[in-house]
């Protein structure tokens, strides 16, 4: 058995809210908006087109807030969270940003949230984006497991894989099928029990 304490390190979208993007295309009846990280593995391609679109529309960041103020977590999530806290030290980190994920943060009872911050210009506008750091979910993950921690890591998208591949377990919650094509060798979980009884066997094996 291992004496390394664990850590769990989640993505934020599509594992515990829905896709932040997806709601604000159909909001805005724009469905370019709708790509995200499970079709474009190149992020920074993908926000730079975001902010062609929004600009060509003349869409601002609280346009963008608006919508996000009547989102939810996704069913269950906050529950299941619940029941990971008490379980195993965990932090979710996410390539959206901390001027979107804010409001959801008493929704999800305050977790530990690493994520990216917008740049806007005088009008609102988005002009830029500002990382942690490239491939910051993965080097996360590798810190967490320098400074003695045994890590498992949980996302759904392309841009999620690098960080499961680094995490001593890795997996995928409700992929899509071209994800599940290229990365075969992660398990898949559908559902929060699915999810919590791969996390428990993780646990197991301490």
């Amino acid at each position: 058995m291992s004496a390394a304490p664990p850590l769990l390190a989640f993505d934020l979208e599509g594992v515990f809210l829905p896709e932040i993007w997806i709601a604000v295309a159909e909001r805005t009846a724009l469905p370019e908006l709708r790509r995200t990280t499970r079709d474009e593995p190149d992020y920074d391609k993908l926000m730079r087109g975001r902010m062609e679109i929004l600009a060509r529309h003349g869409l601002t960041l609280a346009d963008i807030q608006q919508v996000i103020a009547g989102m939810a977590p996704l069913p269950g999530a906050t529950e299941f969270l619940s029941w990971m806290r008490q379980s195993a030290q965990m932090v979710i980190i996410t390539d959206s940003f901390y001027e979107f994920v804010a409001p959801f943060l008493p929704k999800l009872n305050w977790p530990t949230v690493f994520a990216h911050t917008l740049e806007v210009d005088a009008h609102g506008m988005l002009s830029g984006y500002r990382l942690r750091a490239p491939q910051s979910k993965r080097k996360a993950v590798e810190a967490f497991r320098a400074l003695g921690f045994r890590t498992a890591a949980v996302g759904d998208s392309y841009n999620d894989t690098a960080m499961l591949g680094a995490a001593d377990c890795g997996i995928l919650f409700r992929p899509p099928e071209n994800v599940i094509r290229d990365f075969p060798h992660f398990p898949v979980t559908r559902t929060y029990a699915e999810l919590q009884a791969e996390i428990e066997r993780f646990l197991a094996d301490l």
